[in-house]
């Protein structure tokens, strides 16, 4: 939940989303950037999330926001539940856990009693420069979608 130290742009990446295009984080049109990391397309905790920001879509689009999910889950899975949801963003796909590495999403977890390596969920708010101005790990779903709304505002 801190701020970034760092006043350096991130560096740029690209990745396949859906509706056959290409996320690229250089040149985003968009005042701020929020990239939401959960680990798994259809899963309670992910769709609870992803219903979340999709019903609070048009206040992050007031604000100069654009939302994109980001998980390892292929671009057909990433179709099917961006349809079964109907979410207003785009998802990210990055089944070589590229981007996941590069954020630092990529954790051990306890999974029924069992170590498992995954995605930690965790949110990052990019500004138009391409400079990390927020990040969120170890996010609980439950409230997340305000306080990344709440930081925007906060916001000059």
């Amino acid at each position: 939940m801190a701020e970034s130290p760092s006043a350096a742009p991130l560096a740029n990446f690209s990745a396949p989303m859906t509706g056959d295009q290409t996320f690229e984080l250089n040149g985003r049109p968009a005042r701020y950037t929020v990239l939401y990391f959960y680990p798994k397309d259809n899963t309670p905790g992910c769709t609870t999330e992803a219903m979340n920001f999709r019903d609070r879509y048009d206040e992050f689009k007031a604000l100069g926001a654009a939302v994109y999910g980001i998980s390892r889950d292929s671009l057909r899975s990433h179709e099917g539940f961006k349809a079964k949801l109907g979410l207003p963003f785009d998802l990210i796909s990055d089944p070589d856990e590229a981007v996941c590495t590069q954020f630092d999403v990529m954790k051990m977890k306890n999974m029924y009693g069992k170590k498992v390596r995954g995605v930690e969920r965790s949110t990052f708010v990019i500004d138009a420069d391409g400079k990390l101005v927020k990040e969120w790990r170890g996010v609980k779903v439950n409230d997340h979608v305000n306080e990344v709304l709440e930081f925007l505002k906060s916001q000059p």
